[in-house]
């Protein structure tokens, strides 16, 4: 008996099902390599899954033939094995919801328009933003914080100075409307009568009552300069009502 051969030469194109996928071309307008099948598909492992999941299911690699790559980051070169069930060279669009159960690697931006939330952390960014960990010093309990909201974007500087000025970032000469700085100083042990005296882009100078030597807590605030001036009250019904540029902004719709 001789051997019988199971591979699949499909020409062009690949169809399985009933269905007239018009999409994908007819006669000379066909698109070639194509293809189009209208069941459930499963690919890898198969016992991967136990129900129907999706239209397309993706398995583990279960293929004997096929040996791991030392190119591929997380394989054992050699033996049968990938870290990926699905790899995808190029962009990739999602245009309904996405599940994910496990952990998300993001080499790149996330960009939302609603709720970024991630409970595998103990870590949730909404219409509030706030962390919730483990406490560090008392066992049994937790701690949750929630991040300043104000009606400006603003920045701001800290610490403990012992010197006559406040040293400010490089950068915020570019980055702050430097006209909007203000400045908050708490003097340490004593009464210094500390003022400020003046700011420029680099310092904020400081003087004390009969230059007495300074030692003092601040707070330096500023106003970002980086894009348009937010708008903290507006009329409307929705975020889409804003009357701003609304990409600047992740909206909790």
């Amino acid at each position: 008996m001789s051997e019988v051969s199971t591979d699949l030469a499909t020409g062009k194109r690949l169809f399985v099902g009933a269905g007239k996928p018009e999409l994908l071309g007819r006669g000379q307008k066909e698109i070639r390599g194509s293809g189009y099948i209208e069941g459930p598909t499963m690919t890898g492992n198969p016992s991967a899954f136990s129900q129907i999941w999706g239209s397309l299911m993706v398995g583990p690699l279960s293929n004997e033939d096929v040996k791991g790559s030392k190119d591929i980051p997380g394989a054992i070169c050699g033996q049968n094995y990938s870290p990926y069930s699905l790899a995808v060279v190029g962009n990739a669009a999602i245009f309904d919801n996405m599940s994910i159960n496990g952990k998300l690697d993001v080499g790149g931006e996330i960009k939302s328009q609603g709720d970024v939330t991630s409970f595998c952390g103990g870590h949730r960014l909404s219409s509030k933003k706030n962390f919730d960990i483990p406490h560090p010093s008392r066992s049994g309990w937790r701690l949750r914080h929630t991040c300043p909201e104000a009606p400006t974007n603003d920045v701001y500087i800290r610490g403990r100075v012992t010197i006559p000025y406040i040293s400010l970032p490089e950068y915020w000469k570019d980055f702050v409307d430097l006209r909007s700085i203000t400045v908050s100083l708490t003097p340490v042990g004593s009464h210094q009568d500390v003022i400020v005296k003046r700011i420029d882009e680099n310092k904020v100078y400081l003087q004390s009552k009969g230059n007495a030597p300074i030692d003092c807590f601040y707070h330096v605030y500023a106003e970002r300069k980086d894009g348009d001036k937010l708008i903290s009250e507006y009329p409307g019904k929705s975020p889409d009502d804003y009357p701003g540029d609304n990409t600047q902004y992740n909206i909790n719709y």
